[in-house]
């Protein structure tokens, strides 16, 4: 959470420029131990670290610099796109991946990433990033300053009740979505009695519907009330999932169908709250915000799959899903009742 303290302090761009840069070299230094053959298995976890650690910084600062970029009315539009583009790397990574470890050695794989990271930088160099106006210190941070930052952001959440009910939200989801992620090969092999031909499908639609639902938010831009757009379709996201759960052995077809319609619907219940979050912090504040949502949502992953291994063991793989869906269609459909939101 303290990355946005910087966030809101720091050059955007140069942040951005800096994350990913960082994460290169990273990856740069991993594939040098490969190529000397003295890779252990603490190098990966300390590449793993570093470059969430640039995430941190990465997309927080992103999601601040598009509400400078972009009018307010195309934030939602815009949001759909980075969805679909998100589905798009979702599809294409699997199937290259497995492709180039046939054709490349490791080092030659990460060699790969490093280029990515470079076509990423590049554009930055010449797209000029407007910045929020200066902290009265100038934005010379110091340890004391950062605290003080922190502390602002979290009294902005919450002296603000339907913003503390969004990061709520975004909890939740998180918590219920990366378990249910992470159950689909057992999802498949033990309930449904298939193999890897099936788990591709039900994958593909994940990657589909994450495609199609972007697309259509970006031509569409969702209602006028994004709150509406994006608990509508938090709901309707849950639904989806209840019937992947509830579906029987043999109704394989159906749950992938199921799975198509809740990730359509995933990009609008992701990019509507998004371009809220834009539209309606400021964006001096935005950094800060944006961390605190991410780092609370990201604490429920781990939480959830923690949670989620014994609920499987003990009433079934399908169950999460059920649950999942329940709770989610419920959340989405109670938020929809909340004035304040």
């Amino acid at each position: 959470p303290f990355a946005g303290a910087l966030i809101d302090r720091w050059n955007r761009r140069w942040i951005l420029m800096a994350a990913d840069g960082l994460g290169a070299l990273a990856v740069v230094a991993l594939g040098a131990l490969f190529a000397l053959d003295a890779v252990q298995i603490w190098h990966i976890y300390t590449l793993m670290f570093i470059r969430s650690t640039c995430a941190a910084f990465h997309w927080p600062a992103m999601q601040a610099s598009t509400s400078l970029m972009v009018p307010e009315k195309h934030l939602s539009r815009v949001a759909g796109l980075n969805q679909a583009l998100q589905g798009l790397g979702m599809i294409a990574a699997p199937p290259l991946g497995a492709l180039l470890l046939e054709l490349l050695p490791m080092q030659g794989i990460l060699a790969v990433d490093v280029t990515t990271a470079i076509l990423a930088i590049a554009p930055l160099v010449f797209i000029r990033v407007p910045q929020p106006e200066r902290l009265a210190d100038g934005g010379k941070a110091s340890g004391a300053s950062m605290v003080a930052d922190l502390g602002e952001g979290l009294r902005f959440l919450r002296q603000w009740p339907a913003m503390l009910v969004i990061v709520g939200i975004a909890m939740v989801v998180n918590l219920l979505i990366y378990p249910a992620l992470s159950l689909q090969p057992l999802l498949v092999t033990k309930h449904f009695a298939g193999n890897a031909l099936q788990l591709a499908w039900m994958q593909s639609a994940f990657g589909v519907g994450m495609v199609a639902g972007g697309i259509t938010l970006g031509v569409w831009g969702g209602f006028k009330r994004r709150a509406v757009t994006g608990l509508l379709a938090l709901a309707l996201n849950g639904v989806g999932l209840a019937v992947v759960g509830l579906a029987p052995e043999g109704a394989f077809p159906l749950a992938v169908g199921a799975s198509l319609f809740a990730w359509f619907m995933a990009p609008f219940a992701n990019g509507a709250i998004f371009a809220l979050l834009q539209a309606v912090v400021p964006a001096e504040m935005q950094g800060r915000v944006f961390t605190l949502v991410q780092s609370g949502s990201g604490a429920m992953v781990p939480l959830g799959l923690v949670v989620a291994g014994p609920v499987a063991d003990a009433l079934g793989v399908q169950a999460w899903f059920l649950i999942a869906g329940l709770v989610m269609a419920l959340v989405g459909a109670v938020g929809l009742s909340i004035p304040a939101l």
